[in-house]
């Protein structure tokens, strides 16, 4: 099993100033400390569950660029980018060059994308859900030709790239794994049969903890969705439902690695609804069981120092773990 750090929450005490040296210090003691991948949320403005749009929300992928320069192992990616907010042409060679100057560590995190908050306020162009599903598989189809070398005019419902040139190329071949974050059982999941190496879904906090931040998510939100059932039980649905995408598509449902994301609240007493080391182990344990290779958990105050020091107990023990079906 695997384990991911994510970060959403960027309004640090000293920010803007000490962005740079304190993203840096977090991304270093994640390597040191053994986390497998390192991911940022792909937002303009920061979301309802951290402090609203005023909250600091630095750009994805240039925060990427900066986490590979102070590492040399970690994986890297966005959960998720939303397909409405780049050109897929840009974006794939966004993802490409960062893959090369990591020396192959990138995936690509896309999705439907949800908040139409940021879109309205930086003038990107608001489209119906269904609309964004076409382009989602468009801009995958238009990823896979140009790390494929393909360089035919690709014309689709929504895009059309004369020449869709990509140099330099990705160093993973035949390109990075394409992760794609969404919990919808018919359009979500049979893209990712379809299309995906992995797939991203929620792992649901107690919906006591957080009622009031689940509350300020538009209704359709997956987590808002779903709080009223136990967290266990959505992701078991969830990869059911996966499972049959894959028959019908024809797809090894083996092949597409599980990655869910979660709270990373790690104390020594487990205090105010955290998890000790030993329950944070056990949680793991009860992940893989449900088929989970790759968790990924979002610290509370990472900025904080020491924040990540008890993880470095947690890390070696997920590592013996063998998730269900591998």
């Amino acid at each position: 099993m695997r384990l991911g750090l994510n970060l959403t929450n960027f309004s640090w005490p000293g920010s803007p100033e000490n962005l740079g040296p304190v993203l840096g210090r977090i991304a270093r003691t994640a390597e040191e400390v053994g986390f497998d991948s390192f991911w940022v949320m792909d937002h303009f403005f920061q979301t309802p569950l951290n402090r609203g749009p005023e909250g600091a929300c630095p750009e994805a992928y240039a925060t990427l660029g900066f986490v590979a320069g102070q590492t040399s192992r970690i994986r890297l990616g966005t959960l998720v980018t939303g397909v409405v907010n780049r050109h897929p042409g840009v974006l794939v060679k966004t993802v490409s060059t960062l893959d090369a100057l990591s020396g192959g560590r990138m995936y690509f995190g896309i999705g439907a994308g949800w908040f139409e908050d940021e879109q309205r306020g930086l003038g990107i162009p608001v489209v119906p859900k269904a609309e964004r599903f076409e382009r989602l598989e468009e801009a995958i189809q238009i990823a896979r030709r140009m790390w494929a070398g393909t360089t035919e005019p690709y014309e689709g419902r929504h895009y059309r790239l004369e020449r869709p040139l990509n140099e330099p190329n990705t160093p993973q071949r035949p390109h990075p794994p394409i992760l794609i974050g969404g919990q919808g059982p018919k359009k979500t999941f049979g893209l990712v049969a379809r299309y995906a190496d992995a797939c991203n879904v929620y792992e649901l906090p107690d919906p006591d903890m957080i009622r009031e931040k689940l509350a300020k998510l538009p209704p359709q939100h997956p987590m808002r969705r779903n709080a009223h059932i136990k967290p266990a039980e959505v992701i078991r649905k969830q990869f059911a439902v996966l499972r049959e995408r894959c028959e019908e598509a024809g797809r090894p449902y083996g092949e597409i690695e599980k990655t869910t994301l979660g709270t990373g609240a790690l104390t020594k007493d487990g205090a105010d609804g955290s998890y000790t080391v030993k329950s944070a182990i056990e949680r793991f344990h009860q992940l893989a069981e449900l088929g989970v290779d790759h968790a990924i958990v979002e610290p509370p105050n990472p900025a904080e120092e020491g924040a990540l020091d008890l993880w470095a107990e947690v890390v070696p023990e997920i590592a013996k773990i063998v998730p269900a079906g591998r």
